[in-house]
């Protein structure tokens, strides 16, 4: 009797009769990605002159930062992690208004920082030029504002990865970071490449060989692992006071009043954070007010006393001034983490 009859479970195995219809399980449909929002728009008139380049230069992290693009009709594009998540902005200067576009969960919170970000909060009266070099510059350039982004987690972390390497190596590394562990930035940007930079948990992720990829040593990388930790703690100085502020980011081992100064002068638009620690500005300086090409950080800030409490202002001046010496030493030679 077994060899007549096979088992159930071997009978439902058979293939199906000929001409017999085959009921097949539709697959299930992946679910349709949301919409991305549409974009938001503002208009704001600065209350004097504007120079959206100079104002805005210091947020770019080289020629190819993938955060930050200027195009050739004069419009600038940031990508940025907010607090309400990424988000792209677009601003352009429009017959003495600016005209300012935004994208993503994180627009509407760019758009309400807008002029702080352009210099609203700044006050350039503040500044008395005891200098003929600096007055002169300060009257050509009349459209600089000192920025506050609002953002120190965005100016920190570049800030360590220029920590003693030259400013080539830094850049590259931000940029390898930055394309490999962001997100692409909300709104328009895909031929203008712009990514959002990994928010802490992304930064915390990354593994010890993508460091290594990206040319940073372990004192750098530590740091930044070190503040991406507390990040929403480090986040509360850019409401600070400059000393408070500075104080808080510097009880991370490794954040020393070098890049306290240059995450602060673009977080809080802080014009009296003076770069110490720098390997060429208190030479700029010293050339630039005195003729001594070999000043340190001890005469420079010398010098910069009777802008007490502008002292950031004067340095942007100086710069914007192109007084500065002709080098006569090779620049530092670029680094490799292997030999280190």
């Amino acid at each position: 009797m077994a060899g007549r009859f096979a088992p159930r479970t071997a009978r439902a195995a058979l293939p199906p009769r000929t001409g017999a219809p085959v009921r097949r399980t539709p697959a299930p449909r992946a679910a349709p990605a949301p919409p991305e929002a549409p974009p938001v728009t503002r208009e704001w008139t600065p209350p004097g002159p504007l120079d959206l380049r100079v104002v805005l230069g210091p947020l770019r992290r080289g020629p190819a930062d993938p955060t930050f693009r200027m195009v050739a009709d004069g419009t600038f594009w940031r990508a940025s992690r907010t607090p309400e998540g990424p988000g792209t902005l677009r601003v352009a200067a429009r017959g003495g208004r600016i005209a300012a576009t935004a994208w993503g969960p994180g627009a509407t919170w760019l758009l309400d920082g807008l002029p702080a970000l352009l210099g609203a909060d700044d006050d350039p009266d503040a500044f008395a030029p005891r200098h003929r070099l600096l007055a002169l510059t300060r009257h050509r350039h009349p459209g600089l504002r000192l920025l506050r982004t609002g953002l120190v987690m965005e100016s920190l972390i570049p800030s360590v990865l220029e920590q003693k390497v030259t400013t080539d190596e830094a850049y590259r590394a931000w940029r390898h970071l930055v394309r490999r562990f962001g997100t692409p930035a909300p709104g328009p940007t895909a031929e203008l490449g712009l990514h959002v930079m990994p928010d802490a948990r992304g930064w915390a992720m990354i593994p010890s060989w993508e460091w290594h990829k990206a040319n940073v040593d372990a004192k750098r990388s530590s740091t930044i692992l070190r503040a991406v930790r507390v990040a929403r703690r480090l986040e509360e100085a850019a409401a600070m006071d400059l000393p408070e502020a500075a104080a808080r980011l510097e009880l991370i081992p490794g954040i020393g009043p070098w890049t306290s100064a240059e995450t602060l002068q673009r977080s809080n638009g802080a014009a009296d954070a003076v770069t110490v620690g720098d390997l060429h500005l208190p030479g700029i300086v010293g050339h630039a007010l005195a003729g001594n090409r070999d000043a340190d950080d001890a005469e420079m800030l010398a010098l910069l006393t009777p802008y007490e409490g502008q002292r950031h202002r004067a340095t942007r001046l100086i710069l914007l001034s192109g007084r500065t010496p002709p080098r006569r030493a090779p620049r530092m030679t670029p680094g490799d983490i292997v030999h280190l």
